[in-house]
C-alpha cells in the first residue's frame, strides 16, 4: 500500500537552499505535494493559513518575520521542521513544537530522518504531549555547547558568543549576562544555562552565579572557607559559595 499523499511549504529566503530542498524532498517523498513556497516570514504565515499543508520546512533567519515568530502566530496543525544554519535555536525550536530541526548543511541522511519521523507522526497521530515527551529527549543532550546566547533590547534581538561572558548570575525570574561592556537579561534559568555551556569553560561557583574561568583574574581565599572572584572587565567581585570551593584550591 503506497503511502498516502501530503502536502508542504518550503519557506527560505535563499533561492539556492529551496531548489536544494525541493528537489531532495522529490526524490526522497515522491509522494509530498510542494503547494507553495515563500521567501519572507509574512508569506510563509499566510501560506499555513491559505494551505491546509501537513508540513512547512521553515527557515528561522528570514526578513519579515522570522521562523520562530511565524510558529508563535500560527495556531493551526500543520507540522514544523526547522531548517537553519544556526544551532543556538534549538531549544526553542522544540519548545514551538517543532517535529524536527535541520542544521544546515544537512545531509541526505539526515533529511531522511527527518521523513521517517513525519510519516511516523503522520500514521501514529500521536498526542501533542506525547510529541513532546520524544522531542524533549533531543533537548536534553545537545550534540555542542552553547556557543550563542540570544538576547533582546527594546526590539533589536542581539547574538552574543558566550566566550565574551563573564558571569551569568540568576536574578528572580530573569538571568543576568554579563559582559565587559553590557549587561543583558534572558529568561533561561541558570539550571538550563549549565546543562548547555562548555563545562571546561564555565563553573557554578554558587546557586545563582555561574563565571567564565578564562575571565577570572584572581580568585582570594576568605577565613570562612568562601573565595572572592575578580573577572576581567568587571567591578565587582563574586563571591564562591564553601560548596563550591573545591574548584579553586589548586589554582
Amino acid at each position: 500500500m503506497s503511502p498516502p499523499v501530503s502536502k508542504a511549504i518550503i519557506a527560505d529566503d535563499e533561492p539556492a537552499l529551496r531548489n536544494y530542498l525541493r528537489e531532495h524532498l522529490q526524490q526522497m517523498w515522491p509522494q509530498l505535494q510542494i503547494c507553495a513556497e515563500v521567501d519572507n516570514g509574512i508569506e510563509a504565515l499566510q501560506a499555513l493559513e491559505q494551505h491546509n499543508a501537513d508540513v512547512i520546512f521553515l527557515d528561522i533567519r528570514m526578513p519579515g518575520l522570522d521562523g520562530m515568530q511565524v510558529a508563535r502566530a500560527y495556531e493551526g496543525n500543520t507540522r514544523i521542521v526547522f531548517v537553519t544554519a544556526f544551532d543556538q535555536y534549538a531549544v526553542e525550536a522544540f519548545e514551538q513544537h517543532a517535529v524536527d530541526y535541520l542544521l544546515k548543511p544537512y545531509t541526505d541522511e539526515r533529511l531522511q530522518e527527518t521523513i521517517r519521523r513525519l510519516h511516523e507522526i503522520r500514521e501514529t497521530r500521536p498526542e501533542l504531549a506525547a510529541v513532546e515527551t520524544i522531542l524533549a529527549n533531543k533537548t536534553r543532550q545537545p550534540e555542542l555547547p552553547l556557543r550563542w546566547i540570544r538576547v533582546t533590547r527594546g526590539e533589536q534581538v542581539q547574538l552574543i558568543n558566550v566566550t565574551d561572558v563573564l558571569l551569568f548570575q540568576s536574578e528572580d525570574k530573569y538571568t543576568s549576562v554579563y559582559c565587559r561592556d553590557a549587561e543583558y537579561l534572558i529568561r533561561t534559568p541558570l539550571k538550563e544555562l549549565e546543562q548547555v555551556l562548555d563545562k571546561e569553560l564555565f563553573w557554578r561557583v554558587h546557586r545563582s552565579a555561574i563565571v567564565n574561568v578564562a575571565r577570572i583574574e584572581k580568585a582570594k581565599r576568605l577565613v570562612d572557607g568562601r573565595y572572592r572572584l575578580s573577572l576581567a572587565g568587571m567591578d565587582e567581585v563574586v563571591m564562591v559559595s564553601r560548596g563550591y570551593g573545591g574548584l579553586f584550591r589548586h589554582m
